[in-house]
């Protein structure tokens, strides 16, 4: 829920969100494998972020990540599009705003960008149901800066039932890795009213 107050619960290295007695969200420790693809250049990111889908059709238009209802410098404007080797990709020049004192872009910023690419290197299927996050396991590796010309990239890592299950990571201007995540998304299913 928006503009209302949760309950942070936190249990050594654990913590949980609830909006009164109801969960949330839960954060864990876990650890997890998994291959990256290289990343493409910063003009090849650029060219494939022209494709992106949701600049035709998009269910979240005011997404933080991806929202392409946002002006620039609201948001991260992070529209990942089709490369043509199985992986979505889009430039990203983190903001000043999201960096700390030393020009090291925050870590729930990073999150974030890991985020939105996953569900869209999965938007090729043919019924084309909306999907939202339903579990987000990240490693940061390395610091990304602020101004610093990044590509982000996301790819299909199959389906089971309405589970769909995608890999992304972060590369930075110097094509270092900054992060990888492995994502969960849950595709919603609209029930007849009764």
């Amino acid at each position: 829920p928006l503009d209302k107050p949760l309950r942070l619960v936190r249990d050594g290295d654990s913590a949980s969100l609830w909006d009164e007695e109801h969960l949330v969200a839960e954060a864990v420790p876990t650890e997890f494998s998994l291959t990256v693809p290289a990343a493409p250049s910063f003009a090849q990111a650029e060219a494939a972020s022209r494709s992106f889908i949701g600049f035709n059709d998009h269910n979240f238009s005011t997404c933080f990540v991806c929202g392409t209802a946002r002006p620039a410098g609201d948001g991260l404007r992070i529209f990942p599009g089709a490369t043509g080797k199985g992986l979505v990709a889009a430039p990203w020049v983190p903001d000043a705003s999201l960096a700390d004192a030393a020009g090291e872009v925050l870590p729930e910023f990073v999150w974030a960008a890991l985020d939105c690419p996953g569900a869209f290197a999965s938007e090729t299927r043919s019924n084309g149901g909306v999907i939202v996050l339903g579990r987000f396991q990240v490693e940061l590796v390395s610091p990304v800066r602020a101004g610093e010309r990044c590509v982000a990239i996301g790819w299909p890592l199959g389906e089971e039932g309405r589970k769909v299950y995608a890999g992304t990571a972060v590369y930075g201007e110097d094509g270092r890795l900054c992060g990888l995540a492995q994502a969960i998304w849950i595709e919603i299913v609209a029930t007849a009213a009764a």
